[in-house]
């Protein structure tokens, strides 16, 4: 293996998950008795440059011609969306004048809150189904993988773009640096580039390794993404540190003509990545035992309900919950079903686990006495949601960033507001 980004063969190991498919491969029925291909998860550290990241066996043709991942779903993530917009317009400065570039704009969820604003914008995703999503909200919308040469299409039929936005894309992205540089391609020569990514450093500081699947490609610092940046032309000159996915970074970057010194955000970030032992090799091998260690409390928690015949189901089919049940070898003996608001999901099976995948309501009907909350990363609007699992004395369950129960009679709403609502 060489780096992807620096082309260095100084491969170091950093986490091995064994073999699993691919994260977004749900099994219809049909298919439970067909042969299922895995494919190895390793992840390594490339010690010329640092830039975390797994071979790329499976390609993005692969997972996201049609994707079953609809940001929409995700109240939270709505609203996350709809914030940024409103504090980007108000700082680029944007109007009717402007013009927005969304790459991997999924359904819509996003751009929808610039058009509410009567400023230009172009989504560019390449999943059929989503893209469609988007289109019937009116958000135009443009079915492709982003290269250099679709980036030279897009310029020619509607002109540079003042921002381009590549939200947790980034990742997802084996070919860096040709991608960089058609994000580069896409902006004007004063534009911005806005990218929303899982930070790296929470990744190995919090034993997040749930966030590590084979449509994520590289996992980045401050550091290792300045490097990627500079080669497309891109140097980045401001940082933001956001809650969202468990910890993510939002990456400022302006073509090399039109930037101007970097933030102290940015020094500061450097500063904290290099305290916690990142600008250097032996930092990341920390990662490994704190992976081992989530494993084996979540499965004794899991083999503890199995003796006291409690019954045990999940919440969420997100790519991120299919690492952690093939990882720790889960199967429906111990979580006897997940449920998920996407319909898209109903009716399938985990990858790998053959987990089968319900409505929320089945929740609701079969009063569980324990829920395992796959996507941990919501925790403040799924505890909101899954309060009322209060009522019949079941428990909430989350297995990251450290096994716990949710406190929900603290999020219990009266009577009389469950009647208003």
């Amino acid at each position: 293996m060489q780096c992807r980004l620096c082309d260095s063969d100084r491969i170091l190991s950093v986490l091995d998950l064994g073999a699993s498919p691919p994260s977004q491969s749900l099994l219809p029925a049909e298919a439970l008795d067909a042969p299922e291909p895995t494919y190895p998860l390793h992840l390594r550290l490339c010690e010329s440059c640092l830039l975390l990241q797994i071979p790329a066996l499976i390609t993005s043709e692969d997972t996201f011609t049609e994707y079953a991942y609809f940001s929409s779903y995700s109240d939270s993530w709505v609203e996350h969306a709809k914030s940024y917009v409103d504090e980007t317009a108000r700082r680029l400065r944007l109007g009717q004048r402007s013009f927005v570039v969304e790459v991997a704009s999924n359904d819509g969820y996003l751009l929808k809150h610039v058009q509410a604003k009567g400023i230009p914008c172009l989504g560019i995703e390449p999943s059929v189904n989503v893209g469609a999503a988007a289109r019937e909200l009116g958000v135009p919308t443009r079915t492709a993988f982003l290269d250099e040469e679709e980036a030279a299409s897009v310029r020619a039929e509607h002109g540079p773009a003042d921002l381009v936005i590549a939200n947790n894309v980034y990742a997802h992205i084996p070919n860096l640096r040709e991608f960089t540089r058609a994000l580069r391609g896409l902006m004007c020569d004063d534009g911005w580039l806005s990218i929303e990514v899982h930070y790296a450093l929470n990744l190995v500081a919090f034993g997040q390794f749930d966030t590590i699947y084979h449509e994520h490609f590289q996992y980045y610092t401050v550091f290792s993404a300045m490097l990627a940046l500079a080669e497309g032309g891109l140097t980045l000159v401001d940082v933001e540190m956001l809650s969202t996915h468990g910890g993510s970074i939002r990456l400022w970057a302006r073509p090399e003509g039109a930037a101007r010194r970097p933030s102290e955000r940015v020094t500061e970030a450097l500063c904290v990545e290099r305290a916690a032992g990142l600008h250097d090799v032996d930092g990341y091998v920390q990662l490994r035992g704190r992976t081992e260690a989530i494993r084996h409390e979540f499965l004794t928690f899991l083999l503890e309900c199995k003796r006291n015949r409690k019954r045990v189901v999940a919440y969420g089919a997100p790519a991120k919950g299919n690492t952690l049940l093939n990882y720790c070898g889960i199967h429906s003996d111990l979580i006897e079903y997940t449920v998920d608001r996407n319909p898209y999901k109903h009716g399938c099976f985990t990858p790998g686990t053959r987990i089968p995948i319900h409505d929320p309501a089945r929740i609701d009907v079969d009063k569980p006495d324990v829920v395992v909350v796959l996507p941990w990363n919501l925790e403040s609007e799924l505890t909101a949601q899954l309060s009322h699992v209060a009522e019949w004395g079941g428990q909430l369950v989350y297995p990251l960033p450290t096994l716990h129960s949710a406190d929900l009679h603290a999020t219990q709403p009266s009577r009389e507001a469950e009647t208003l609502r």
